[in-house]
């Protein structure tokens, strides 16, 4: 079974950058869809990206789109969220989440994810 555990969170100036990374600490993310979601205090969660397995495809969210870029590394097995020009909007919980290869529009939805990490906190301060 595998399980994610996320890194990179931080404080962040707006106008900044942090890199997380989404590994597997027990199998690997390589065979998986994996996608990033954040929780905000008292918001529900929401999609930022997704990339498929293989990397082929991906999806942002138009809040993070032209600031936000999602890789992977199957080399490495890890998969990273590069996000640049920070803004006290995107601060919250950040959770990767992997789901096995499908096909059709929702691939990119929280309800088809199987497995979830535990989260990295992201603050970005004005």
């Amino acid at each position: 079974q595998l399980q994610l555990v996320e890194s990179g969170g931080g404080s962040a100036p707006a106008g900044g950058s942090l890199t997380l990374a989404c590994k597997g600490s027990v199998g690997t993310v390589n065979a998986y869809r994996i996608g990033w979601f954040r929780q905000a205090p008292g918001k529900e969660r929401e999609r930022v990206a997704c990339i498929s397995s293989g990397g082929s495809f991906t999806e942002y969210s138009d809040s993070v789109k032209d600031r936000f870029t999602i890789a992977r590394d199957d080399d490495r097995s890890v998969v990273y969220l590069r996000m640049y020009g920070l803004v006290p909007e995107d601060t919250g919980r950040y959770y990767c989440t992997a789901g096995r290869p499908t096909y059709g529009d929702d691939w990119c939805r929280a309800s088809t994810m199987d497995t979830w990490g535990v989260g990295t906190l992201v603050t970005v301060s004005a």
